[in-house]
Parts: structure tokens; C-alpha cells; sequence
């Protein structure tokens, strides 16, 4: 059956992987399988990615969840890992080898950034960071060498975007791969292989996991590609526990309706603190205010969950808006089912300097939040309060 709709594949495209009469799947909770024969074990040790052999290299589990993201992805084949990192940690390192060039923008997920910038160094791979939002930077970059561009749109914490089309074409026109971190956007936002680039990675454990229960990470592109990535995977070790593959896999089922719900109330909270007298500026693609608006408009559904403020007033000021809210969880990440906030500038202190800090655009009274599924109304009502104590 040509499934079509979004919500329909998160829920159907995997009927077919589940072997049971049980409407929800199995766990397969077991870490070795047992073969039929001397030749079926001969067959399952030379398969490529097997489903039934060791969980290492497959599992029904995380086959039914591969498949199901790759489906919503509009990509050929999945690999699921143990986090975000190990998603994108394995498949940069699959592609790359001493001596190549990778150029990435400077606005990245803070553990992507160490991998390119203090790891890959020390196995021969240099680096070079651009201004994600001219993609001439990109194309200034590239030397005979470059092998990848990394790309992550929209942003954390400031929600600025990279233009993936112009993107794609560059590096397609120079056989270069790309690849994206799509987790702020997923796939109900943002299709960034409808773009041309070409690998997309996640963090699970976000908007896809969405309950702030589970971790995990995911790759998405081309099924030659993903069986190389493959091959790196059984080797590095990054593997998603069958449980945790359920649990994304059951929280795969409501991405849609969930994602809707978190942009609805993004956009709403968002608009509000515009409007506030006490907030100096948000940055949210969803705003007419923002400088990409336009951009966003063009390669985006919606505008995803995350947000951040800045406060007219200073450290403090920040630390007196948290402090005051009552719904709202003082925590790190983001992407569940609950509203959270961070102080970019207080998590960050011990690691860089405040002029660093201001060089990435962090000042001291930004604050981010992960805008949950909780009423519009109850969240408008907390974040006035807490302005009005801070």
C-alpha cells in the first residue's frame, strides 16, 4: 500500500517487520540469535546487516524503527545507534580518512563541534568553520581536499538556519557529501534529502524520543551509504539497546500530532514574549522578525519547539526569570513532552570565557526554552509571571 500521509507512515510503514499478531510490537530483548543451520549461520555471518544474528549488527526491534524513520525521512535505509553522538560521531568517521577536509558552520551542537575541532585534528582531518548564514562561506572553504560539509539548521541556542539547497547544489557540483543534524527541525518540519543533501543524522533522544526517557541517535540516507556507515558502526560499538529501540519506536507512533503541538505552542509564547516589555529580542525562525525568516519559510513545514530570549537586563536578570517560573523545569535538553529553560551563559562558564561566549553570540541574559506540550494559555500565564519577578 503507497502510504503518503505523515502520520500515517509513523504509524504503519513497520506493519510488515512485525512477525506477531500484536498491535504493539514486541520488545527483542536478546543480544544473540540462534541460527537454523550451519548453512543459515554461514548466510547470517556474511550478510550485510543482518536482522537476526547479534544485536550489534541488527534486531528486529531496531528494524522495524529504522525503518519507520527512514519512511518519514524519504530516505532509503536507516542505522540506529546508542545516542546523538554515536549517530554522528560514526558517520562522519565513515567517510573520512587521513588527510581530508571537512567544512562545517560555526554554530554547532557543542559535542559535534569537539569532535571536529580537538578529535578529528589528531587522526590527520582538518576542519574549517563558516558563517552558516552565507552559503558563499561554504564555497570559499572548500579546498581539493574536502571530502564533507557538515550543516545543522536551525541552530542551538540561536536559531539561526543554513540554506540547504544552496548547500546541496555546491557540493554536489564538487562531489562533496553532506551531511545535516536535523534534530530541532525532524523530519515533520524539515526534508533535508528532499533538499539534495545527502546523509541526515539525530538525536534521538529529542523531539523523536519525545519523553525524556530514552537515548538514542539515528542515520539516514542512501542504502549504499548506510552500509558503509554500517560497516564503522559494528566496529565502534555505538549500539541502541532493544528497549530503548521500542520506546522510540512507540514514540515514533505520535511524532506528528506531537510536533504540531510543540510548533503551535513555540509560535504562541514566542509572539508573546516579543510583545513583552521586559524581552529585548527572540530568536525564532517563525517570527517575521527574524532575519531568515523568509529562508525558513522556503525549506521548512513548521518551526520547531526550541526558542530563545534575551532579556533587557543582565546575568542576574536571567537567574531571576528562571528562578521564578513554576511549569517550567530548569533542565538540559530539550524536545519533551515538558517545558524546559537553560542559562546558555551560566552552563557554559566554567568551559569558555565571556568573550568567547560573546563571539558566539551568547550574551548574559539569553535564555533558552524547550517549549513542551502544556496548554498555550498555562505557559503564556507563567513566563508573564516570571518576567514580571524578574
Amino acid at each position: 500500500m503507497n502510504l503518503k500521509g505523515f502520520q500515517t507512515k509513523a504509524i504503519h510503514v513497520s506493519d510488515s517487520f512485525n512477525s506477531t499478531a500484536a498491535i504493539s510490537a514486541p520488545i527483542w530483548q536478546t543480544s544473540t540469535f540462534r541460527a537454523r543451520s550451519s548453512e543459515h549461520f554461514d548466510e547470517l555471518a556474511h550478510d550485510t546487516k543482518p536482522t537476526e544474528y547479534y544485536t550489534r549488527y541488527g534486531n528486529p526491534t531496531h528494524r522495524q524503527l529504522e525503518e519507520t524513520v527512514a519512511a518519514l525521512e524519504g530516505g532509503e535505509a536507516a542505522l540506529v545507534t546508542g545516542s546523538g553522538m554515536g549517530a554522528i560521531t560514526t558517520s562522519i568517521m565513515s567517510l573520512l580518512q587521513k588527510g581530508d577536509h571537512v567544512v562545517a558552520q560555526q554554530s554547532l551542537y557543542a559535542g559535534t563541534k569537539t569532535l571536529l575541532e580537538n578529535v578529528l585534528p589528531k587522526w590527520g582531518i582538518e576542519c574549517t568553520f563558516v558563517d552558516q548564514t552565507n552559503p558563499a562561506n561554504f564555497a570559499e572553504a572548500i579546498r581539493p581536499s574536502t571530502r564533507l560539509i557538515y550543516v545543522e539548521t536551525p541552530t542551538n541556542p540561536l536559531m539561526r538556519l543554513t540554506d540547504l539547497r544552496a548547500v546541496a547544489e555546491l557540493a554536489k557540483s564538487r562531489k562533496i557529501t553532506t551531511i545535516i543534524d536535523n534534530t530541532l527541525a525532524t523530519p515533520v518540519n524539515q526534508l533535508p534529502l528532499e533538499c539534495g543533501i545527502d546523509v541526515v543524522v539525530h538525536s534521538t533522544t529529542k523531539y523523536i524520543g519525545g519523553h525524556s526517557d530514552v537515548t538514542g541517535g539515528v542515520i539516514v540516507s542512501s542504502e549504499a551509504l548506510i552500509e558503509r556507515v554500517w560497516n564503522h558502526h559494528i566496529v565502534a560499538g555505538a549500539v541502541l539497546s532493544p528497549f530503548d529501540g521500542w520506546l522510540l519506536l512507540r514514540s515514533l507512533r505520535t511524532l506528528g500530532v506531537r510536533v504540531e503541538r510543540h510548533n503551535q505552542n513555540a509560535l504562541a509564547l514566542a509572539r508573546f514574549l516579543e510583545s513583552h516589555p521586559k524581552v529585548d529580542r527572540v530568536n525564532y525562525p517563525g517570527l517575521e522578525s527574524h532575519p531568515q525568516h523568509e529562508l525558513a519559510r522556503r525549506q521548512m513545514s513548521g518551526f520547531t519547539g526550541l526558542l530563545s530570549v534575551e532579556l533587557r537586563g543582565n546575568y542576574q536578570s536571567a537567574k531571576r526569570f528562571i528562578s521564578s517560573l513554576k511549569l517550567v523545569a530548569y533542565a538540559v535538553s530539550l524536545g519533551g513532552f515538558e517545558s524546559l529553560v537553560v542559562h546558555p551563559a551560566a552552563m557554559w562558564s566554567k568551559h569558555l570565557s565571556p568573550d568567547q561566549l560573546h563571539s558566539m553570540g551568547v550574551s548574559e541574559s539569553l535564555v533558552r526554552i524547550s517549549v513542551g506540550l502544556e496548554d498555550e494559555g498555562d505557559l503564556i500565564n507563567d513566563f508573564a509571571q516570571a518576567l514580571e519577578a524578574s
